[in-house]
């Protein structure tokens, strides 16, 4: 089960596109928009990313950094992010140790069979560390302008 509002953001040490290592640690005094998405380049995960892409001046307007996180190698995210001009850093999951900490990794149906994988989930972080939101499983139309929303409080 996805971790829920109140409680407090496991903290991680991941590779980030932005080379390097990004702590979540490092981003205290910021709101954090934080998804976990399945693979990159794949239709869902792209049309997300992009969605993220498009309002991401005005998330950080309101305050708030996006961070995406999956499975993929930091060279699949660098394709993925130049291919996609995508703005924020892409971390590399490779374990699903994160996800998993934060429950988005687990038993999930994809065209009618059962498997383990990534759980389409998003939480919003505040600048304490503290998830603020959380929607998982996430569908990705109207989602980016949710957690806008979310970000600016008003819903």
């Amino acid at each position: 089960m996805a971790l829920q509002p109140g409680q407090k953001a496991p903290d991680f040490r991941l590779p980030s596109t932005d080379g390097g290592e990004l702590a979540l640690s490092e981003l205290r005094g910021k709101k954090v928009v934080l998804y976990f998405y399945p693979k990159d380049s794949t239709p869902g995960c792209t049309q997300e990313s992009c969605d993220f892409r498009d309002r991401d001046a005005e998330i950080q307007a309101a305050g708030a950094v996006v961070l995406g996180i999956s499975k993929d190698s930091i060279a699949s995210h660098d394709r993925f992010r130049a291919k996609y001009d995508l703005p924020f850093a892409l971390l590399s999951d490779a374990d699903s140790r994160v996800a998993t900490a934060y429950g988005a990794f687990g038993e999930k149906k994809m065209y009618g069979r059962t498997m383990m994988g990534t759980i389409r989930s998003t939480f919003l972080i505040d600048e304490e560390g503290i998830i603020r939101r959380s929607w998982s499983p996430v569908k990705v139309a109207g989602h980016a302008d949710a957690v806008l929303a979310a970000v600016r409080g008003e819903g």
